[in-house]
């Protein structure tokens, strides 16, 4: 653990420099000790060689991202077809103004408003049969012509779990490509209906897009599912209406689209050949993929991973939402048996329609660390690392409600929105197996370091990978790797301009160590929530690949809360708990405000290919079933998990020999 941030001395008249990076003014007074707040006068040593620049003011000339932009690049409105049929009936506009800190009225009727709004969205409805749930809901008549038109209708105006009975029963017909072909046809590309609603997809976001305030992205998703196996990819342009609007989006079913990546990458370079502009692909929820997200030897297809694979995979996509409302893709517990938490809002019964059940097989090519760890092998055949992936949080809510604070938590649909019950009913269920409604996760967001809240300062630093996950709390996480950081790097409160002097920031590739470096050095720097809870550690969670080409991984425990020392197997005390169950809230008398540290990797190998990346825990807080028992006066059903530490992935560093 590393010791406390040092407390500054008085001197004599220093030689003015620039300050680093700004971190809160607040923390700096509050590590301070009362008598001393009041007249900081820094020592010689604690400034030399740590400010820098030629001006005084260390917000001017600053060439590096300093703000932080919380977004989710995964929200629906009642335009995607599954939305519209779990009963969401708020389009565009009421999602772009919740987003953006205003209160709306739910599809079920409750007044809601998020605690903060969020700096960006990405729209991201699904790009199959956009329009229909429109038409649904209105009865048109060539929809009630075809029987499953008119079953699906009547679940719709029946409401409640009928309605999300009909939902589940298109993705099944969706899933499973059996979709009516009056259907695919009336609402396929470039029918009117279609090209109709994409203009309203592209226009609200010019409307609501407000540079400096509020990004809008232009985007959508592109639902991929092969027998009910999850490939979905979100889409997101960097440009405008005027590019975007060349293009229609990529659809899935035949004979109008296709599942496989390849051709989302070939729709991709097609986009940016056309139009001069940019845009990157997200995957999702490798854990309902059975197995096909992350391929390794072949293709769900078929086909041979090969040099083209890779090469396309790494270019399209260098993100991946490694938490949503549909559980958790970090890790797994048995794939990581001696992380201690790695078990953490797991699902893993089935694929995504609950059509085929899971095996143990099939875990190690859905999650993200895995993916990491075999992107290393596949980088040493064919030149290219596919999954060199920044990681995100969003929400995938199909409600038009990114509401995804525990005590505020509106539910992947309309039909999981706040009710004495919804925590009895499935989410999903067939024979295979049950996604219980408790099991929703309250989770999560994309946090971007930026130079403004711009689209093409988010997507850029998207692109860079300068982005970290969450899972819902707004914790602040910076992550630097180099060959020469010191503990007095940290003895600045703006640790980030001697971060990118010395080194590279999460997303990326460690310089050519200089002469006589033994091992590459991190420094890590994290801060609670600030109006929420406590931190319990960083640690910094390392992959490798050895000299016969096997992967590894290690979780290093590196800063922690409370004086705890680990116990003579490295194992550090869990933190405490000081949940209150029945007032559904928490005490921050454990825990830290801020942890920072710099580490140095103890095992390292020159000759070994290695990743690393930081994982931030918050101390045990109420999950919102906790809420829902308290508000509603009900009972949480025995198997639900009351409480949980949430927590911040941050995207890699990588080294290479």
């Amino acid at each position: 653990m590393s010791e406390p941030l040092t407390h500054p001395r008085r001197l004599k008249s220093p030689e003015l420099k620039v300050p680093d990076l700004k971190l809160p003014a607040a923390l700096l007074i509050a590590a301070l000790p009362c008598a001393a707040a009041a007249q900081f006068v820094p020592s010689e040593e604690s400034i030399t060689e740590l400010y820098h620049g030629k001006t005084y003011s260390p917000y001017a000339q600053r060439a590096f991202p300093s703000q932080v932009f919380w977004g989710d690049t995964h929200l629906h409105t009642a335009l995607s077809v599954d939305a519209g049929l779990f009963g969401n009936t708020l389009g565009l506009e009421p999602a772009y103004r919740f987003t953006r800190g205003e209160e709306v009225t739910s599809a079920t009727g409750l007044p809601v408003k998020l605690g903060r709004p969020l700096d960006w969205v990405v729209i991201a409805d699904h790009s199959d049969m956009m329009g229909f749930s429109i038409d649904l809901a209105a009865g048109a008549p060539n929809i009630l012509a075809v029987p499953e038109g008119q079953a699906w209708y009547d679940g719709l105006q029946a409401g409640g779990q009928e309605a999300a009975d009909a939902a589940l029963d298109l993705i099944t017909t969706f899933a499973q490509a059996e979709l009516p072909e009056q259907f695919l046809e009336d609402y396929a590309p470039g029918s009117k209906v279609y090209n109709t609603v994409w203009g309203d997809v592209i226009e609200a976001a010019e409307r609501f897009n407000d540079p400096g305030n509020f990004t809008a992205f232009i985007g959508y998703e592109w639902t991929s599912l092969d027998s009910g196996n999850n490939l979905h990819r979100n889409v997101i342009f960097r440009d405008g209406g005027a590019k975007a609007s060349q293009v229609v989006p990529m659809v899935t079913q035949p004979p109008y689209g296709s599942t496989d990546p390849l051709d989302l990458y070939q729709y991709l370079e097609d986009y940016e050949a056309k139009t001069g502009g940019s845009v990157l692909a997200l995957s999702h929820n490798g854990n309902l993929s059975n197995g096909i997200m992350f391929p390794f030897e072949q293709q769900f297809t078929g086909k041979a991973i090969d040099e083209s694979y890779v090469q396309k995979r790494a270019k399209w996509e260098p993100l991946y939402e490694a938490t949503q409302i549909k559980g958790d893709g970090e890790a797994h517990p048995l794939l990581s048996p001696d992380d201690a938490f790695a078990d953490y809002e797991t699902w893993d019964v089935g694929n995504l329609d609950l059509s085929a059940a899971k095996t143990d097989e099939m875990l190690k090519y859905e999650y993200a660390r895995e993916a990491l760890k075999m992107g290393l092998q596949l980088e040493e055949k064919f030149g290219t690392n596919p999954y060199k992936f920044g990681m995100v949080g969003s929400t995938d809510s199909h409600t038009s409600l990114p509401a995804i604070e525990e005590e505020n938590f509106f539910g992947k649909a309309a039909s999981a929105e706040p009710s004495p019950t919804r925590m009895e009913h499935p989410f999903a269920k067939s024979d295979k197996g049950t996604f219980e409604g408790y099991q929703l996760v309250a989770s999560g967001l994309a946090a971007v370091w930026a130079k403004e809240n711009t689209r093409e300062a988010i997507f850029d630093a998207m692109e860079r990978k300068e982005v970290y996950a969450t899972t819902g709390p707004r914790m602040m996480l910076r992550f630097f790797g180099g060959w020469e950081f010191t503990e007095d790097d940290l003895r600045s409160r703006q640790p980030a301009f001697i971060g990118y002097e010395k080194g590279v920031p999460m997303g990326g590739d460690l310089r050519a160590a200089p002469e006589g470096a033994e091992a590459p050095t991190f420094m890590v720097y994290a801060l609670r929530d600030p109006i929420g809870a406590n931190l319990d550690r960083i640690q910094i969670v390392k992959g490798w690949m050895d000299a016969a080409g096997e992967s590894h991984e290690k979780v290093f425990d590196v800063a922690w809360s409370d004086g705890r020392e680990m116990d003579a197997n490295g194992m550090l005390p869990a933190v405490g708990n000081t949940v209150d169950i029945a007032a559904a809230t928490w005490y921050n008398t454990i825990g830290a405000s801020e942890l920072a540290t710099v580490w140095t990797d103890p095992e390292f190998d020159p000759a070994q290919k290695a990743f690393y990346y930081a994982r931030v825990l918050e101390i045990p807080t109420p999950r919102w079933v906790v809420y829902d028992a308290q508000r509603f006066g009900v009972e949480i059903p025995e198997a639900a998990e009351t409480t949980g530490q949430e927590r911040a992935y941050g995207s890699p560093i990588w080294y290479t020999p």
